[in-house]
């Protein structure tokens, strides 16, 4: 399977479509932003890691931010040379070849298409309880997630500026909310110590900052800080894209990360008797923080912002995803490519391919509860992580081998290390994350289901790629007369 075959064909002679300029700076760093999603991020993994480490897996948030602002540099970089609809896709497919490229996407695809069925499903469950549904049916809740996927594909088949006016507002809120509550929490209602962020509270061997229980803080926050790549698979509708998506990408995520970092300290500190909270290993901590200390009429605002951080999520995965099913089609990569390649409307955006990313949402609502559920549920992560290794090691490959050549975004002298650092980073996140750890009272195949699904994917994207790989055009960079054939590519 020669990378070289797809990549040296001679370019149709019709030019490529490209995507309409829409989006600002703002624009985009709003983008990326409520993709990652300070609230979805602290809700999602907080108890986990609290339940895992004790109070002191705080500490794995600057540790995963750091490893995170690593990649987003050399994303940054990718993203100023290469600025195309598809991020991860089409950084990797120029800078090391059309089958990673189409490995890159096809792991991208899965996993941010997968996210959208959960953040859904999550912000249902919410928008129940705000109506007074504590215990709904497992129907009931997809069948609002469901309502919700319309919606917010609807938002995105719209318009840019529909999408833009929610994404902003939503994130507005959450920064309100997420940074406004930290403050109250450790001005008026602070328990611990600050020395307690340094405590394990007891749990058995996580005394160590390198024991088994810490590398699993660090996997659980490594789901929370992903999405800051959305800002490049918008890049060919953002203004002055090779400067604008690099600041967009690196600022967005270094300002969800603080955020991140101070809401879950300011929980941390205000948790009524911590060691005992920690010891029962049950419950909802934050949810029950907030309430002992502001009472149950804080349930109902805590909960609409929950539902607005899950749905500005959705909002932005989506759009992200579809621009890279859109990408990938245009260059033929996808069956039905004629059909996912269209562009329509007035903004002339990938109505077909943001319909077929609610279409997979859908189905795999229609799975919720079930046991196959769960296992691709642990896809979406290892998925992220796949698709973001490909391009980070492609670049540190090209340094390695002298074919890397910058764009107007450059780290200067400091882009070897950090590329290096980079690849080193993703390839032990990855590993961190899929590592099979046991878990009470689940089948084995639900400790294993990020490598199960991994590879169950990978024979079925092999097996579609082979009948896709001849039909491929040339990458858009070279189609547009941006980029020059380089070997190795």
């Amino acid at each position: 399977m020669s990378d070289l075959t797809p990549d040296t064909r001679a370019p149709r002679a019709e030019a490529p479509s490209t995507l309409s300029r829409g989006f600002s700076f703002r624009s985009a760093l709003a983008l990326a932003f409520a993709d990652v999603s300070p609230i979805a991020a602290v809700y999602a993994i907080f108890t986990l890691g609290l339940f895992a480490v004790g109070p002191k897996f705080f500490w794995a948030f600057p540790v995963v931010l750091i490893g995170q602002l690593l990649v987003a540099g050399v994303f940054g970089e990718l993203a100023s040379r290469w600025p195309y609809a598809g991020s991860v896709y089409q950084w990797s497919r120029h800078v090391r070849g059309t089958t990673w490229g189409w490995v890159a996407a096809w792991a991208y695809m899965w996993g941010l298409t997968i996210a959208l069925g959960t953040l859904s499903y999550a912000a249902s469950g919410f928008l129940l309880q705000i109506f007074g549904v504590t215990e709904p049916s497992r129907w009931g809740t997809a069948t609002v997630a469901i309502v919700i996927i319309a919606l917010g594909t609807l938002v995105n088949i719209v318009g840019r500026q529909v999408l833009k006016v929610m994404v902003i507002a939503s994130i507005t809120c959450e920064v309100i909310g997420s940074v406004g509550l930290g403050i109250v929490l450790l001005v008026f209602y602070r328990e611990n110590p600050f020395s307690a962020l340094f405590s394990s509270a007891g749990i058995p061997d996580a005394e160590t900052w390198t024991s088994g229980p810490m590398l699993l803080a660090v996997a659980f926050v490594g789901w929370s800080f992903l999405g800051f790549e959305a800002a490049g698979s918008i890049a060919e509708e953002v203004e002055d894209p090779e400067r604008n998506v690099p600041k967009a990408i690196i600022f967005g995520l270094l300002l969800v990360g603080l955020v991140v970092m101070f809401s879950s300290a300011a929980l941390i500190l205000a948790i009524p008797n911590l060691d005992e909270v920690v010891a029962s290993q049950a419950g909802d901590v934050v949810s029950e923080t907030l309430t002992t200390h502001l009472g149950a009429g804080v349930t109902k605002p805590l909960l609409a912002m929950f539902v607005i951080g899950f749905i500005s999520s959705f909002l932005a995965v989506q759009a992200a995803v579809s621009r890279c099913i859109w990408g990938a089609a245009r260059d033929r990569s996808l069956p039905g490519s004629k059909v996912l390649g269209r562009l329509a409307g007035p903004e002339r955006l990938p109505v077909n391919a943001i319909a077929l990313t609610a279409i997979v949402a859908i189905v795999f609502i229609l799975l919720a509860g079930s046991q196959f559920y769960n296992i691709l549920v642990n896809f979406n992560i290892i998925g992220f992580y796949i698709a973001f290794g490909v391009p980070v090691i492609g670049a540190a490959v090209a340094r390695l081998t002298g074919k890397w050549r910058p764009g107007p975004f450059t780290l200067g002298r400091w882009g070897a290390p950090v590329t290096y650092a980079a690849s080193l980073w993703i390839i032990f996140e990855t590993v961190n994350v899929a590592w099979p750890r046991t878990q009470p009272g689940q089948p084995w195949f639900i400790n294993w289901a990020s490598v199960l699904t991994t590879v169950v994917l990978a024979v079925v994207g092999g097996a579609i790629y082979l009948t896709v790989r001849r039909n491929i055009e040339a990458p858009i960079g070279e189609r547009l007369g941006h980029d020059a054939p380089t070997s190795g590519t």
